[in-house]
């Protein structure tokens, strides 16, 4: 026999307990109904800022599906970026049980950012009236869903395509694989109240003056591609030079992987630069990065977090693909000159990494000043 309840479309009712103590939402009706319209879910494991340059994706969704309810599966270590996002209801991390509840609805939208087996095999095994994104053929060969995603998938395969011909930012890509509708809207990542005010008090603890500008030395990168890096050469050479302007208060901003190089940097440097903390967790770092006015710092997460948290962002390329970064009007890129191999996404360099040798201190020691002296002292 079927159960006589009529059981709501509400976001808030999850059949476990009342979304309010005392109320019976069954008998009396729901109190706050919040319908789940368009469900949507977006699976993305790729790299943690690559997770953030995902979150770019919400606002036109939102815009396209203006009742919906978003769905996001990522994994463990990427999970704590989605805290504190308004636009999205359900956050999941990457494990057995995620994956099993998420096979047991029937979504209007997936969407699968990640060209990965794990990512396209959860994506082929959901349940949705339409899928976008990377799935699986038969033979269990990463492919395009539709040709929505060609142009992307395109990518990965045509080097010449993604090295020297493309110019389109990874949003813009994304968004046309997700059928979305794209206005160059921003990451949207948001720290709590605690954690604003730790920004406030580690900050008055740096500067005493208004006119003193904070700049963060992102000094690491995924070890992956252990390339994206400055030498620790350059890295010291430029705090030296910035440092002869005392209204400069320097830090040094890195994870785990990060801890022997800034050690290493800091008793080069001495009282010269800050060396914030390396483990004391995700959100902290956020927090470190948060802190500063000028973000100087190569193609990775801290410079994804950086453009999240609107920091002015100072980045050089060697590796990496410069067209495919959007740092919104608000920064600049130092991209090798007519250097035939770069990008490359190389993890091991037959050329003894000239397009690091290439970076320009002078430009990026001008650019500082010309941030401080044009954009900063005039918002004082």
């Amino acid at each position: 026999m079927k159960s006589k309840f009529q059981i709501p479309d509400c976001k808030n009712f999850t059949g476990y307990k009342p979304c309010h103590p005392g109320y019976n939402c069954l008998e009396e009706g729901c109190k706050d109904y919040l319908s789940f319209g368009k469900k949507i879910v977006i699976i993305n494991l790729d790299a943690m800022g690559d997770v953030l340059m995902t979150t770019a994706q919400l606002p036109g969704l939102k815009r396209k599906y203006p009742e919906s309810s978003i769905y996001w599966i990522t994994l463990k270590n990427a999970y704590q970026l989605l805290q504190n996002n308004p636009l999205i209801n359900f956050a999941f991390e990457w494990n057995f049980e995620s994956i099993l509840f998420l096979q047991n609805i029937e979504f209007d939208l997936v969407l699968n950012a990640d060209k990965s087996r794990n990512a396209c095999s959860i994506h082929k095994s959901l349940k949705a009236k339409e899928k976008y994104g990377f799935t699986l053929n038969e033979n269990g060969i990463i492919v395009p869903e539709n040709s929505y995603a060609d142009y992307n998938y395109l990518l990965g395969q045509n080097d010449n395509l993604k090295f020297r011909v493309n110019q389109r930012t990874g949003q813009d890509i994304l968004a046309e694989t997700f059928n979305n509708d794209y206005q160059r809207d921003r990451y949207i990542l948001n720290l709590s109240q605690d954690e604003i005010l730790f920004v406030d008090e580690f900050k008055k603890s740096i500067v005493k003056n208004s006119d003193e500008l904070i700049i963060g030395f992102n000094t690491g990168c995924s070890l992956l591609y252990p390339n994206k890096k400055m030498t620790i050469e350059q890295q010291v050479d430029l705090i030296n030079r910035l440092s002869q302007n005392k209204k400069y208060k320097l830090v040094l901003l890195g994870g785990p992987e990060d801890t022997e190089r800034n050690n290493k940097i800091k008793e080069l440097c001495g009282d010269k630069v800050i060396n914030s903390p390396t483990t004391d967790g995700l959100r902290k770092g956020l927090c470190y990065i948060d802190v500063c006015d000028v973000v100087i710092t190569g193609d990775s997460f801290g410079m994804h977090a950086s453009i999240g948290l609107k920091k002015y962002i100072i980045a050089w390329f060697g590796v990496s693909c410069w067209s495919e970064i959007d740092l919104y009007d608000y920064g600049k890129k130092f991209i090798p000159k007519d250097l035939f191999c770069s990008p490359c996404w190389k993890k091991v360099c037959p050329y003894n990494l000239e397009c690091i040798q290439m970076i320009d201190l002078d430009g990026i020691v001008s650019e500082v000043d010309n941030f401080y002296t044009n954009i900063f002292l005039k918002k004082i």
